[in-house]
């Protein structure tokens, strides 16, 4: 059995200060991304499972599933599907927060590590920033776009994530 370290363990970096943009949307992506694990570090499969506050299904774990099914944004290959957690099972909206109490924390993880390497290596296959990925509503969108939407929702999940962990043992801090 893996202990939380090797579990959800990162060599976090800073993001680049300056520098071509490439690089830079990388480096703030995978800043996040490592962030969204070492706010689970150190932590309990119960305490992953933590709701922040009746109602909401809010927990450590789902927002790692959610995280996971977002990942899918960077693979627009219609022939492989999913790698990680969908993070709409069943047609809700909410899914990856659903039945977080039966989740297995190691198969979510490992789903999780999984769909960041399938976007790193979709995105090290597509270098031009403006080329069409997805289309939303009739709309196109490009891999410039889907960075920085990855970069935002990381940012805003990152965000739940610092408060469930202080409402589950105090640790603030990004």
């Amino acid at each position: 059995m893996r202990t939380s370290a090797e579990l959800f363990g990162s060599d976090r970096t800073d993001a680049p200060l300056q520098g071509p943009e490439r690089p830079m949307l990388d480096g703030w992506l995978d800043y996040h991304r490592d962030t969204m694990l070492g706010k689970c570090e150190g932590l309990t499969e119960e305490q992953l499972k933590t709701r922040s506050c009746e109602p909401s299904r809010l927990t450590l774990l789902g927002l790692v599933r959610h995280m996971a099914g977002a990942e899918g944004w960077f693979t627009n290959d219609g022939l492989t599907g999913p790698v990680g957690p969908d993070s709409k099972r069943d047609g809700s909206p909410y899914g990856a927060f659903d039945d977080v109490t039966q989740a297995e924390v190691v198969d979510n993880v490992d789903g999780y590590r999984r769909a960041v390497a399938r976007s790193r290596a979709f995105c090290a296959a597509h270098e031009d920033l403006d080329e069409v990925c997805a289309s939303r509503g009739g709309e196109d969108i490009t891999l410039r776009w889907i960075y920085l939407h990855m970069i935002e929702e990381y940012a805003r999940r990152n965000g739940h994530a610092d408060l469930l962990r202080e409402r589950i043992d105090g640790l603030t801090g990004d």
